[in-house]
């Protein structure tokens, strides 16, 4: 059975998306790969010592990254342009929504984005429901 291929991309720190590779990692080494594109190289830096099997950095890695991956998780920022205090380009975001993978969009209210209903969770319940998202398209319980 081929590898499920995800791509995890993430801006500004890294922050999130080192939570998200660590705990994909945790939870699905076995029969995954998961790709790291940060939009800057601090970003990339993060998922990568996070535990990415391989990474990149910018615009076209995302273009590349979305065109080979199974699943794309991220901040919900990565399908709006110009979001995450622009580093999300145009091209960026149509990459990921055009894409033919499964999106786990984390919504996050950020940068005059108001995603409603999202008030009450926090960091760590957002990045577990996505985990959790992963686990299912994976076939793993």
């Amino acid at each position: 059975m081929a590898p499920v291929r995800i791509l995890v991309i993430d801006a500004q720190g890294g922050g999130v998306g080192r939570q998200l590779v660590s705990a994909i990692k945790q939870d699905l080494s076995e029969n995954t790969i998961i790709t790291a594109v940060g939009t800057n190289s601090a970003a990339t830096l993060a998922m990568l010592r996070a535990g990415a099997d391989e990474a990149a950095t910018g615009e076209n890695a995302v273009a590349v990254g979305c065109r080979k991956a199974d699943i794309i998780v991220g901040p919900i920022g990565i399908v709006i342009a110009d979001s995450l205090l622009g580093e999300v380009t145009p091209k960026m975001a149509l990459a990921v929504a055009q894409s033919g993978a499964k999106r786990i969009l984390i919504p996050f209210s950020h940068c005059d984005n108001i995603i409603a209903g999202t008030e009450k969770a926090s960091t760590a319940e957002l990045i577990q429901n996505a985990v959790a998202e992963v686990q299912k398209l994976c076939g793993a319980s």
